[in-house]
């Protein structure tokens, strides 16, 4: 070696201690090699870093260093163009044994002359900007882990007012699964006439003061207006800069549950439907309920005449005044008659004080007959006195007692069937027949299934005091294509059979009883009723919309919908969708 070209070299070296030197002071690893690739000076955070001494590397091949990743020297040496890019991260040990990965930069070395002498590699550790990246992750899941446990509907968006964090509580009050509404208007889920309220969460964000709402309502996915109250305040990142928004809301279905039990009155709005059907019934209701007309309600067990009844009673002049029940069928013929119409002291054994009949105890109100149809004969013609004379004699009695009182009768039996066969008076049926409401079965008014399955679970759920919880969309399947023998009661009961044994915020087909499960499809040779038209083009556009987002691949639409492939399958069938 020439003696300029050792001058050269001890000046480099004085050059390059003088970097290493600045990067330990930035706590930054970097070692410097010849173009043989010795390595020739390796600084004290790099030592440190990879648990070396730099007696144990200098004059050592760095391939041996670093093995199994590819080497700087030679990549920065052969092709200097490739200066400042990264290399592999490659995973090492420190001193204390604790695992660090890094990444490798090379950079030439040049000598007075302008050729390659060497180059300087600098070791990044990205340890610390991991774990910090794993600890933020982990708040980050653990904050949504507490936030889908709360009871609390809550919902964020940012400064567009689009969802971004939807938990799972706003799911069960919503009826929308966070996949339908993420990157979607927050005015998707906040929707109804007290939408109104979402200006309250504009502002929020705007001001960045938290609002409270008055007690308002929303409009669920099924179109059931539930009442809520909510709260909205605004997010801010570490900057203090408002990035967006945040809303909680509470079911408060509970809380009108609870009055509606207090006040023990019925309203019109208690009976849930929107079939054709159901409307004409409401519609009739509305007009009969003010009058005096004694009113027959007919229809199988279970089809809600009981209801029936106390929604004309609630909507009629006289509710303030007491409705009394008789079912005719639960009480023994040979006490029927002092039952219904009282009897005085000594009328028989054992009479030992005046007892007033149901008659009395219904007086200015309403008294509901109910099964009618099992009223024996001997006492058909007393009731008919009531009817036309608005008096009976107690049991036991000579005197007329006079009563001003409202008749509702109901039966599961069609009369007109019993008066042909003499099992029941003409005249009778016809005081009765005033104003006749027939109730369609449950199998009849398909399209009020999804309301009413999510009315009852709320009221289910409201009087066990706890949050509403969810259907999934099998387990909704299968309770629509079932027959309902039992009509709406039999409905409460699976419902509330899912309750009990569901352990979980969303009832799914397990959880029904097995003879439900059993019924899949619709009865062959029947086509299923159409569900209201505005549900089935949403459902429509649900399914397009997650089979575009995911490329078309079956199974992950179907994760995306929250529901089985085969469900998947089967709807796209019904609607001809293709892909």
């Amino acid at each position: 070696m020439t003696k300029d070209a050792i001058l050269s070299h001890r000046r480099l070296g004085i050059r390059c201690d003088h970097w290493l030197n600045v990067m330990d002071e930035l706590n930054i690893g970097a070692f410097v090699a010849d173009r043989h690739r010795r390595i020739t000076a390796m600084n004290l955070s790099a030592q440190a870093l990879l648990g070396l001494r730099e007696n144990e590397v200098v004059r050592r091949d760095c391939r041996e260093v670093f093995t199994g990743v590819p080497c700087t020297v030679d990549c920065v040496i052969h092709h200097p163009e490739a200066a400042g890019t990264h290399d592999p991260d490659l995973e090492v040990t420190d001193e204390e044994n604790r695992r660090h990965l890094i990444t490798r930069m090379a950079t030439p070395i040049y000598n007075g002359r302008g050729e390659i002498s060497g180059c300087m590699t600098i070791l990044q550790d990205h340890s610390p900007i991991t774990q910090l990246i794993d600890r933020l992750h982990y708040e980050e899941r653990s904050l949504k882990i507490i936030l889908n446990n709360l009871d609390v509907g809550i919902f964020t968006v940012n400064r567009g007012g689009l969802i971004n964090f939807f938990n799972r509580a706003a799911e069960t009050v919503t009826g929308y699964d966070r996949h339908q509404v993420l990157g979607q208007p927050c005015a998707m889920v906040f929707s109804g006439e007290d939408a109104a309220d979402l200006r309250l969460l504009k502002d929020s964000i705007a001001s960045g003061e938290t609002r409270s709402s008055r007690q308002g309502s929303m409009v669920d996915r099924d179109g059931v207006t539930i009442p809520i109250r909510a709260n909205y305040i605004a997010l801010r990142n570490e900057k203090d800069v408002i990035v967006g928004g945040l809303a909680t809301f509470h079911d408060m279905t509970l809380a009108h549950q609870l009055n509606r039990a207090i006040s023990n009155r019925y309203t019109f709005h208690d009976m849930i439907g929107k079939e054709p059907a159901m409307r004409k019934i409401f519609e009739m209701v509305s007009v009969v309920a003010p009058s005096v007309a004694t009113v027959l309600i007919e229809g199988a067990t279970g089809t809600g005449k009981d209801l029936l009844a106390k929604v004309i009673h609630s909507a009629s002049p006289r509710r303030t005044n007491p409705m009394v029940k008789v079912n005719c069928a639960a009480i023994p013929e040979n006490l029927i008659e002092s039952e219904v119409f009282g009897y005085v002291k000594g009328a028989f054994t054992g009479a030992d004080r005046d007892k007033p009949g149901r008659f009395s105890e219904a007086q200015g109100g309403t008294i509901f007959l109910d099964e009618i149809g099992d009223l024996p004969l001997s006492l058909q013609a007393k009731l008919l006195r009531v009817l036309e004379d608005k008096e009976f004699y107690p049991l036991g009695s000579r005197h007329t007692q006079k009563v001003d009182v409202r008749i509702v009768s109901a039966t599961n039996r069609q009369l007109r069937s019993l008066v042909d066969q003499g099992l029941f008076r003409e005249d009778l049926f016809y005081r009765l027949n005033v104003m006749r409401i027939e109730l369609p079965p449950l199998k009849e008014r398909r399209g009020d299934l999804p309301l009413l399955i999510r009315h009852i679970v709320r009221s289910l759920c409201a009087a066990r005091g706890v949050t509403p919880t969810a259907i999934s969309e099998d387990t909704m399947q299968i309770l629509l294509n079932y027959d309902y023998p039992g009509n709406v009661r039999e409905l409460e009961n699976i419902l509330e059979h899912a309750l009990i044994i569901c352990r979980q915020r969303m009832v799914r087909p397990e959880h029904l009883p097995d003879y439900v499960r059993q019924v899949q499809e619709p009865v062959a040779g029947r086509a299923p009723s159409p569900l209201p038209e505005q549900r089935l083009d949403r459902e429509h556009r649900r399914i397009l919309s997650a089979l575009e987002k995911a490329g078309g691949h079956r199974q992950k639409a179907a994760r995306l919908l929250g529901m089985e492939r085969t469900t998947l399958w089967r709807k796209m069938k019904k609607y001809g969708i293709r892909t």
